[in-house]
């Protein structure tokens, strides 16, 4: 006998931070009549974007506190990968236990949605809801099915993070938004002397295989990416250790980290930094996605 899988739309983003607009498309789609669950996923971090306001781990709890409701599921699937999840992973590993029939965009993610990993593959396989505002007509063409939903969405993340906007902010995190904002007005450092400073931590604490990665010029998530090995057990959290213990009293601040014994990632917003074993690198090949980074259209 087959097992029925309950029907369900896949909403993902960045959701740096979460709003009102978010919570408005989460309610409208779990409304729909042969949606079972909504799937709220935030990325760890998303190729498309060239910053992050907060820790990956702090943006997956906003979500819990935001979109809620008995139709919707708040997953952490990509925010445990701890590394970038294209959409194609995230819809294979969910097919065991959903059909996921629904993908939700909003219009302005048609532009590039070519660019999408296995994009052909997603379309033969899913129905777009494409979610526009203030009544635009999106070019939805290249969708195989689609269906787009009007709909009057309050604020953007980008406004928000910039201090406007903050009013379109649940209660339960506006505080927390306000406070992070505030955090992330740091050092006076340049970014080229920021990364010394972490690159002159790191080699100190016996780090191997230091490698950085300039992404100003692509849609990354970060500007530099460092990638340093470790020794594996203590030496990767103590590199973590020394790294605050050094950057901190210099202006640096900490949004956020991943903790492991096998592997650290350290999220200062524009930096990211990625130290793991020598066994954990060469599975994950970071290296291989960061130099294959388009860059950004002018």
């Amino acid at each position: 006998m087959v097992k029925h899988k309950p029907v369900a739309a896949l909403f993902g983003g960045s959701f740096d931070p979460p709003h009102k607009g978010h919570q408005s498309i989460v309610q409208k789609v779990a409304s729909l009549d042969d949606i079972d669950y909504v799937i709220v996923m935030p990325a760890f971090l998303n190729p498309f974007k060239t910053a992050t306001l907060a820790s990956a781990e702090k943006r997956l709890t906003w979500c819990k506190k935001v979109c809620k409701g008995e139709k919707v599921i708040v997953s952490n699937f990509e925010v445990s990968m701890h590394r970038p999840v294209y959409t194609i992973e995230t819809l294979e590993a969910l097919q065991d236990d959903y059909e996921i029939r629904y993908l939700v965009i909003g219009s302005d993610n048609l532009a590039k949605i070519t660019e999408w990993q296995q994009f052909e593959q997603i379309n033969a396989r899913i129905t777009w809801l494409v979610f526009t505002r203030d009544g635009a007509d999106p070019d939805c063409h290249l969708l195989r099915s689609y269906k787009v939903i009007a709909l009057q969405i309050p604020a953007s993340s980008t406004a928000i993070r910039n201090n406007r906007g903050l009013d379109q902010l649940d209660d339960s995190i506006l505080d927390e938004v306000a406070h992070t904002i505030h955090r992330t007005r740091r050092t006076t450092m340049t970014i080229k002397e920021r990364v010394d400073a972490i690159i002159s931590v790191l080699d100190d604490k016996k780090a191997e295989e230091i490698e950085v990665f300039d992404l100003a010029d692509t849609d990354y998530i970060a500007k530099e990416v460092i990638i340093a090995n470790s020794f594996g057990g203590k030496h990767t959290v103590s590199l973590y250790e020394h790294l605050k213990k050094e950057l901190k009293p210099k202006g640096e601040i900490f949004l956020g980290a991943e903790e492991s014994d096998d592997w650290v990632v350290v999220d200062l917003g524009d930096i990211i930094i990625h130290i793991m074993t020598p066994a954990y690198r060469e599975h994950y090949s970071l290296e291989t996605f960061l130099s294959g980074l388009k860059p950004s259209e002018s």
